[in-house]
Formats: C-alpha cells, sequence, structure tokens
C-alpha cells in the first residue's frame, strides 16, 4: 500500500496513524502541500492522507496552495483513490467536496470528549483538539460526530472512492505537540490553554492515545475500503509511545 501524506515542510510527522499504517505495510510517501503543481502530484497511490496545519484554509493569502491541493483531492477521488483528513486536513476535504471553512465559534486547545454519532469511525475520545477554525459538512456526507464548537467528523461515499474526515488529532505524539505548544504558545494562552498541563496530560495517556489511534486506523482502513490490516492477525507489540 502506497500512502501520500500531504503535509507543510517541517511538520509533516504522520504521528501515531503513520505508524499504524507502516505496522499493516504501508509505505509513506511525503508531499509538500506548498508544492503540488498538478493532479497526480506523488505518484500513484493507494491513500491520500492530508495532516494538519498552523495555516487557515479560509485565508485568502493561501487561496493558491488551498486550490491546489482540493484539486489534488477531487482527481485522486475521482481516480478511485480514498482521502483520510485530519485536522486542517478534515477542512480542507470538506471545502474540496463543496463544504466551507470559516473561524469556529470558540478555539479547542486540549484533551475533549466529542459527541459521536458513530463510535466505531468517531470514538468519543477524550481526543487531542489544536484548532481555531471549523468547517461546514459538504453536501451529502454523512456526520460522525461534533462538539459545541463545530463538526468533529464526516464520511464521504463517492462514486469511485470514500473519505474519512476527523477535526480532532488522533495521530498527534507527545514528542510533536510539545513542538506545537512551542511554536504556537500564544495561540495556546489566547485560547485559555495551559501548555505544561497539555503537555503533562499527552504525557499520562500516551500508550493510551496510541493505542486509540491504532485502533481508529484500522477502522479507517476498513471503511475506506483498504483490507491490508485484515492481514495483520494481532497487534505489533505496543513500543515506547514517541
Amino acid at each position: 500500500m502506497r500512502v501520500l501524506v500531504v503535509g507543510d515542510k517541517g511538520d509533516d510527522d504522520p504521528g501515531f496513524v503513520g505508524e499504524r499504517l507502516a505496522q499493516v505495510g504501508a509505505t509513506l510517501v511525503p508531499v509538500d502541500r506548498d508544492d503540488l503543481p498538478d493532479r497526480d502530484s506523488g505518484g500513484p497511490a493507494d491513500l491520500l492522507y492530508l495532516l494538519g496545519s498552523a495555516r487557515s484554509a479560509h485565508d485568502p493569502a493561501q487561496a493558491g496552495v488551498v486550490a491546489a491541493e482540493s484539486e489534488l483531492v477531487r482527481a485522486r477521488l475521482d481516480g478511485g483513490v480514498p482521502v483520510l483528513g485530519i485536522c486542517y486536513g478534515a477542512q480542507l476535504l470538506a471545502l474540496a467536496l463543496g463544504g466551507q471553512v470559516m473561524t469556529a465559534p470558540r478555539a479547542e486547545v486540549g484533551w475533549f470528549e466529542v459527541d459521536t454519532d458513530d463510535p466505531v469511525l468517531c470514538p468519543p475520545g477524550p481526543w487531542l483538539q489544536f484548532h481555531s477554525d471549523a468547517f461546514t459538512p459538504p453536501p451529502g456526507v454523512r456526520v460522525l460526530g461534533r462538539s459545541s464548537g463545530c463538526c468533529q467528523g464526516f464520511a464521504y461515499e463517492g462514486e469511485r472512492a470514500r473519505a474519512l474526515a476527523w477535526q480532532f488529532h488522533p495521530e498527534t505524539t507527545p514528542r510533536e505537540l510539545g513542538l506545537w505548544l512551542d511554536s504556537a504558545a500564544d495561540f495556546v494562552l489566547e485560547h485559555e490553554g495551559d501548555p505544561v498541563r497539555i503537555a503533562a496530560q499527552a504525557a499520562a495517556r500516551a500508550t493510551e492515545a496510541r493505542a486509540a489511534a491504532h485502533d481508529l486506523t484500522d477502522a479507517a482502513l476498513r471503511w475506506l475500503g483498504l483490507q491490508c490490516v485484515e492481514t495483520l492477525r494481532r497487534r505489533a507489540p505496543p513500543g515506547r509511545p514517541a
């Protein structure tokens, strides 16, 4: 299985989700979202995985980048390639399919439970949240969950491929979160988050969060029609969280 991982240069860690993809035999191919020259960027793929970003999909300054990634999403779905989007990736996926992205009624920074309509594809958590934007679900999708601030996930069934979006962050390791907390300390404090407490919670939840991310990745692969996960009879040894 070949997975194109679309992210920002220097902030493209696929995290626990990427770890699980590798465990089931995937080859992860990083793709810089600032360098998407055409519909076939990254070459052949079995899955398109859209990571989060510090940028905003409704920022006029990002219009060109957003348009290129949206075109990539639509082209891959039309070509039969399923798509998985997380946080900014979920917002971009929503936008590409006809939804809207806007500033959220309130930012969510830290660990939150979600109200789920599908406990398999969108378990209640708690999940890490790190965003101040939100999206409206595209026409015809199935909403998977919500919070008081926004939609937390949706499932899309296209004619040739499916897509899943999660606003929360199942993939983020404690190490990656630490980098975010350092680089976006003002953002965290502005939205009433406590960087020290959030980091401590991530460390305490590391084993649990890793297992939850792996389980959610398995469920996503099955729903997206990528049955490679069935070849792994037992979960790989837990090891040490990143």
